[in-house]
């Protein structure tokens, strides 16, 4: 089964970021932003990488800038694109910031990928055989859609011989929905509890995980990341704050 873990704190530049050290073993540089080592200010301070929630757009660029340093290529060479809670898988060769997608694939040294959360579960695969990685935004919307499996067969190769990271999202205690939300879900084990009145509890955590089992991911080959969103005082959550920035779950095969 997955284990759960605490990411790595590393210092790269002025940014702290959280390695995943079981990709690392594949030599996959994979890591979570947080909060802190950027340039916004007020409910954006300070690393705030999203381009859509209202932050001046100098500091974002810089942000961004200290990102792609961060995980060793050019500014031009960090591939961040349109996401829209779907299940498109777009390839980071071709995307460019108007593409919508919510997963972009990753061949060789040349780029890296973020996809960009505040609430919503982040992901990485990366599959040893075809030296293939994929960085995945999937909120209820794109779960229920099929984004993991979408993305899982862009990346192709033996999903056994899959290396898989799972980052802060925001735990089933501080996610409420309403019916409409939790019917997509109601039939994965422990996915949904009942709360007040037709409210529901979803973890978004264990609807991920269920996904990935499906398409083949060896359990024990799937690292949670222990650490949540709720509150927004180390990485920004939406359901905390609003407006509010967006952190970032970066990676590249170098």
């Amino acid at each position: 089964m997955a284990h759960e873990s605490s990411l790595k704190v590393s210092s790269r530049g002025a940014l702290t970021v959280h390695v995943f050290s079981s990709l690392a073993a594949l030599g996959v540089d994979a890591f979570v932003t947080d909060r802190f080592g950027g340039v916004s200010v007020g409910p954006y301070a300070a690393l705030n990488l999203g381009d859509h929630v209202g932050d001046d757009v100098a500091a974002v660029t810089e942000n961004r800038r200290r990102v792609a340093t961060a995980v060793g290529v050019a500014p031009e060479r960090l591939a961040i694109v349109r996401q829209v809670h779907g299940a498109d898988v777009a390839s980071v060769e071709y995307a460019d910031p108007a593409t919508e997608a919510d997963a972009l694939v990753v061949d060789g040294p040349n780029h890296a990928a973020a996809i960009l959360v505040a609430d919503c579960v982040p992901l990485v695969i990366a599959s040893p055989t075809t030296r293939r990685l994929a960085v995945i935004h999937a909120g209820w919307r794109g779960l229920a859609a099929g984004v993991i499996a979408a993305a899982a067969r862009e990346v192709g190769g033996d999903p056994q011989q899959w290396r898989v990271g799972v980052g802060p999202s925001i735990s089933a205690e501080g996610y409420q929905v309403g019916p409409e939300v939790a019917q997509h879900f109601a039939d994965i084990e422990g996915a949904v509890r009942d709360d007040v009145g037709d409210r529901s509890r979803v973890d978004l955590r264990r609807v991920a995980l269920y996904q990935l089992l499906e398409v083949g991911v060896a359990g024990d080959h799937v690292t949670l990341a222990t650490a949540c969103t709720d509150g927004g005082d180390v990485f920004f959550s939406d359901r905390a704050e609003r407006p509010c920035g967006r952190f970032a779950l970066v990676a590249r095969w170098p």
